[in-house]
């Protein structure tokens, strides 16, 4: 039998620049784009049709790229392995107190892979996390795969197991509250210091000479919710409407608008969608019956990120839409502001007084949250008591959300908790050379402490 022909591939690995365990495979070659499939079904994320990067959670990237390097060579693609990452190869280590002691080393890497396939299913929105609480010393979470099943998380990093498997998200997300009770906080936990740096070490951005000799291409880094890109409004709300069948979605008859309404018809919802960025596209509102005045109601600009629409959702329908407060025409006491800035507060943001005006900032100065006073001791009056919002200023934002002096202050709390620690992820468009170049910096997570990330021993 004939040798089939070799591919006209060079796959060069080597360690990362910045890194110390992860791996960047450069492909060269008219049949790259081969070599280039298989390294991205093997681990490695492509940056661009050269560069690929393979990052892991379990900082066991060597490992599994000579696995890759070994199944790359059986389909005849040059492979090249340089020495400092053969090094790494070579390496013997052990975790350092590692909490499963009768675990020999290939019983360690198998769970801490099955913590990867969680980590990389997350990340590639796969599966989504709902809820997330603290247990103890540990994270705990539920959430919801694509395909319909549900799982209850334990751990995070490498550490990270589904616990339990359910049917349903009502019935995961029901057993997780139950457990957990006011522990529970919406969405998934701010991410750890192995996602940031694993998120890091794939940035190009973030890792000068990662890239060298290449065309720029569209980069997506991590980013604190209130500065990630805007929302999809209408897959975020065709999902929501999918995968929640207590709400009914139904569309104008020139489908420029469609409407989100709870089976009690008490929460409303309504898309805008040929909203601009700074118009108002979505409308929520609650009733106290179905044919009662409106209670309370919320606004959402064009260009809100989309963290803060799914937190916005989320807490609909998990109760925190209900607890309205409407005992007479103060509506909104100091504790009623307190418990919805709390996060704000602690997470260290300038808090200021002017006037009838209450303000929350980052201390970038490029996100804030105000309540207004006077507005508040007076529902009717159509100026909004709370402002969210984020870019230059609040005289100019980027996006804003703008609440009623009702407006529950869970829901708020919700959100503010979302401001201050949620991130999410932003693209940034390759470069036009023929352009002007921008100078108008753009808020982004904090460089990654530490100098050896690993936690390992040699």
């Amino acid at each position: 039998m004939s040798t089939p022909p070799r591919v006209d591939a060079h796959v060069r690995l080597d360690t990362h620049p910045r890194h110390p365990s992860a791996v960047v495979a450069t492909v060269t070659g008219t049949q790259r784009h081969i070599a280039h499939a298989h390294l991205t079904v093997r681990g490695f994320d492509p940056i661009t049709e050269r560069t690929l990067v393979m990052a892991r959670i379990d900082h066991e990237e060597p490992y599994w790229a000579e696995r890759a390097a070994k199944d790359l060579t059986a389909l005849h693609i040059t492979v090249t392995i340089t020495p400092g990452l053969r090094q790494a190869i070579d390496d013997d280590w052990t975790w350092a107190a590692y909490p499963f002691p009768w675990l020999n080393r290939e019983d360690i890497r198998r769970v801490s892979d099955e913590a990867q396939k969680i980590y990389d299913d997350i990340r590639h929105g796969r599966l989504v996390i709902g809820a997330h609480a603290e247990d103890g010393d540990t994270v705990v979470a539920v959430g919801s795969y694509r395909d319909g099943s549900s799982v209850l998380l334990h751990g995070e990093n490498h550490l990270r197991s589904v616990t339990e498997t359910f049917q349903t998200s009502a019935e995961a997300t029901t057993t997780f509250r139950h457990r957990h009770g006011d522990a529970v906080r919406p969405g998934p936990a701010p991410a750890t210091d192995a996602e940031r740096q694993a998120d890091e070490a794939r940035s190009p951005q973030r890792s000068p000479g990662l890239i060298e000799s290449e065309p720029a291409a569209a980069t997506t880094e991590t980013v604190p919710s209130y500065a990630a890109d805007p929302a999809d409004h209408s897959d975020v709300l065709d999902a929501f409407a999918n995968e929640h069948g207590e709400w009914e979605k139904w569309s104008t008859w020139s489908d420029d608008t469609t409407h989100l309404v709870h089976e009690s018809q008490t929460l409303r919802a309504e898309l805008d969608h040929e909203a601009g960025p700074h118009d108002a596209a979505w409308t929520f509102a609650a009733y106290e019956t179905p044919v009662a005045d409106r209670v309370w109601h919320l606004t959402m600009t064009g260009a809100t990120p989309e963290p803060l629409l799914q937190t916005l959702l989320i807490s609909l329908d998990d109760g925190k839409a209900w607890d309205t407060p409407t005992n007479g025409p103060n509506p909104v006491s100091e504790k009623t502001v307190t418990a919805a800035t709390r996060p704000l507060a602690d997470a260290g943001w300038k808090h200021t007084v002017d006037g009838r005006f209450l303000s929350w900032t980052t201390p970038q100065g490029d996100a804030g949250v105000t309540f207004d006073a006077f507005a508040a001791q007076n529902p009717r009056n159509a100026t909004a008591s709370w402002t969210l919002w984020a870019g230059p200023g609040i005289d100019r934002p980027t996006w804003a959300i703008h609440a009623s002096p009702h407006t529950p202050a869970a829901l708020l709390a919700a959100l503010t908790e979302d401001l201050a620690h949620g991130t999410g992820t932003r693209t940034t468009p390759a470069p036009d050379h023929h352009a002007a170049r921008s100078t108008t910096a753009s808020p982004s997570l904090p460089p990654s402490l530490g100098a050896d990330p690993t936690g390992r021993h040699r």
